[in-house]
């Protein structure tokens, strides 16, 4: 690691999050929840600027602020590897973890409501964390991801214990044709009796996807149904790739 990497790695972890707290306040909310509602997710351009990409994307070999580290191939995840963060979580994660919750929290519970699903959100992102600790999940789930050559992402879900929290953020890193080509973001949107749809997220360096986490109701000629949503990334043609993911609900 240079000195700049250095430096704008202090800054991820210390972090001032004046001007990011700016920018979650300007995101048309209401644009995301409709983009939310009809495909099951949403791109929020330009979430984070490029120095707080390279500082976050330059914490990954820094001992002491992960809690664990998974080596995708091992575990059949893909190729690749990812760490999630142990407490206390860099500054930049911390706040728009607690600041984006609100806004996503009614989209939640509107989806539970169309479902028939009984489970409803609190306001504040406080709240629902007690109720995950109340329950034993106290594990902190924003991590890093890091691809090379060849590395890519299997469609999974991010499931982490019995309460889930409906929506997640995704931050891309790293910027596609300058530090990596291939590795698209990718969806899968299983719908009943029918075969699934295709998404591929066109993401830039800053830009934030935020997605369904496991399903989401859909209008249907007869009234409202669930389909299934699977993440991924495809395979790295060249270069490295780096991500950032906020989960809402902890781990048990």
């Amino acid at each position: 690691m240079n000195a700049r990497e250095r430096n704008l790695a202090t800054a991820a972890v210390t972090g001032d999050i004046d001007d990011i707290g700016t920018r979650v306040d300007a995101i048309e909310w209401a644009s995301v929840a409709s983009q939310l509602d009809r495909e099951g997710n949403a791109v929020i351009r330009r979430l984070l600027s490029d120095d707080e990409c390279a500082g976050l994307a330059a914490l990954y070999p820094i001992e002491g602020l992960f809690r664990s580290r998974v080596v995708m191939a091992r575990h059949g995840f893909g190729r690749g590897e990812y760490k999630y963060f142990d407490h206390p979580l860099p500054a930049p994660i911390a706040w728009l973890r607690t600041a984006i919750y609100p806004h996503l929290a009614p989209v939640a519970n509107r989806w539970n409501e169309a479902m028939r699903i009984d489970v409803r959100y609190p306001a504040t992102h406080a709240q629902f964390l007690a109720r995950c600790h109340a329950a034993g999940q106290h594990r902190p789930t924003p991590l890093l991801l890091q691809y090379g050559e060849g590395d890519y992402n299997c469609l999974h879900q991010d499931l982490y214990g019995e309460h889930v929290f409906p929506l997640q953020l995704v931050i891309l890193l790293s910027e596609p044709e300058r530090d990596f080509t291939g590795g698209e973001f990718v969806m899968t949107e299983q719908r009943p009796r029918m075969q699934s749809r295709p998404m591929v997220l066109p993401l830039r360096q800053g830009d934030a996807a935020v997605i369904a986490v496991h399903r989401r109701p859909v209008q249907g000629t007869r009234g409202m149904y669930r389909v299934n949503l699977r993440h991924g990334v495809s395979r790295v043609r060249s270069g490295h790739r780096h991500t950032a993911g906020i989960i809402f609900h902890d781990a048990t």
